[in-house]
């Protein structure tokens, strides 16, 4: 091993490491009790935790491989990802597999690929790369041009429809910009602008949608209906209590009472099964895992590193927030996965590949000097 290799591998951030495989195991063991449902003849359990445990095994060949090269080769295919991302959501929209009313996969025979998670990762490259190139403030037009660069790939993802995935998309740009900094008075005159453009956005939900808000605000109104998501996950969550019904112990959960307990509203089980100190546990983890990654953008050592770092902390503080908010209903239902606890093959490899690259920029922080 040489000096350069010793030094890389002396300096991983192990914290981050631990974090991420702890959460990782306690979602496998989150799935495996989501995946169970009771019978007369006793418990039967669905290999979503097996499938998991082979996509987080990929996921963690993908993290090591990452972590191997230089992070700042990354600039010269943020363009070509970009391209090709484009390329796969335009194929999506005409000729993708369709699976509860969206059409969002590519079916690859043994795998069903989602370019959306792929539009994550080239959002969070290209962004770090256009950001990174001079010193000062955002003006109009690189503003602009940043922001457009985002909202072609959160449309043709709007367009599947998927409006979280493409919400998302947007936020982790918004992050990179705001890390970066902006002018004050763009800053104020954006303040200004959002709010009022936002109600037009309505007109260009689908019904679907439309009604998801409105539950939200009273999910009442449609109890058996757009409101039964919400509504299931509330007693789920309220029926743990303090310390939970113990593993496998849930009722909404393993009777079936509670949708999407395996993917969008998995936490909803974890809660259900060791109540409000569990989920007070699960969500200190998350946030030890969230400051390890800031810490990873703060000592960076180019401008480039930090913003991906930065990037790479907004993708996953924003999908932690919105969706543990949408299961305890302070938020709409958007299909929105809680990283490394809900179930997804693309999901998963995404989330294994961007801890990796957040290591990446850890581990050289002393190999080159600052600029």
């Amino acid at each position: 091993m040489s000096p350069v290799d010793r030094r890389l591998f002396l300096h991983i951030n192990w914290s981050l490491l631990g974090l991420t495989f702890l959460l990782f195991f306690l979602g496998v063991l989150n799935l495996y009790s989501a995946s169970g449902f009771r019978m007369e003849e006793g418990m039967a359990i669905y290999p979503y935790y097996q499938k998991e445990l082979i996509w987080g095994l990929i996921g963690f060949v993908g993290m090591v491989m990452i972590m191997l090269f230089d992070y700042r080769h990354l600039k010269t295919v943020a363009w070509p990802l970009f391209i090709l991302t484009v390329v796969l959501l335009l194929y999506v929209l005409f000729m993708g597999k369709i699976a509860g009313g969206a059409q969002r996969w590519i079916s690859l025979g043994f795998f069903n690929l989602q370019p959306s998670e792929v539009a994550k990762i080239s959002v969070l490259l290209i962004g770090a790369r256009i950001l990174a190139r001079d010193d000062d403030k955002l003006d109009w037009g690189g503003l602009f041009y940043v922001c457009g660069i985002g909202l072609v790939l959160a449309v043709l993802i709007v367009l599947q429809p998927d409006l979280g995935s493409g919400l998302n998309v947007l936020m982790i740009m918004g992050g990179i910009i705001l890390y970066r900094g902006i002018g004050t008075h763009i800053l104020k005159t954006v303040a200004v602008i959002i709010p009022c453009i936002l109600p037009l956005g309505w007109f260009m939900l689908h019904d679907y949608q439309k009604q998801r808000i409105l539950t939200f605000l009273n999910p009442e109104r449609d109890p058996l209906g757009a409101g039964y998501h919400i509504i299931q996950s509330q007693i789920a969550i309220g029926s743990g209590q303090l310390t939970g019904k113990g593993f496998l112990g849930g009722t909404q959960s393993q009777l079936r009472f509670l949708p999407e307990k395996h993917t969008d509203f998995a936490v909803a089980v974890f809660g259900e099964e060791w109540g409000f100190i569990g989920l007070i546990i699960l969500l200190g983890i998350f946030c030890a895992f969230l400051y390890q990654i800031v810490l990873c953008s703060r000592d960076a050592k180019d401008r480039f590193g930090a913003f991906l770092a930065a990037g790479v902390f907004f993708y996953f503080f924003w999908q932690i927030l919105i969706n543990m908010g949408m299961v305890l209903g302070l938020m709409p239902v958007v299909g929105i996965p809680l990283p490394f606890v809900s179930y997804g093959g693309s999901a998963m490899v995404v989330n294994f590949c961007l801890v990796g690259l957040a290591m990446n920029v850890s581990m050289r922080r002393f190999v080159f000097k600052k600029g």
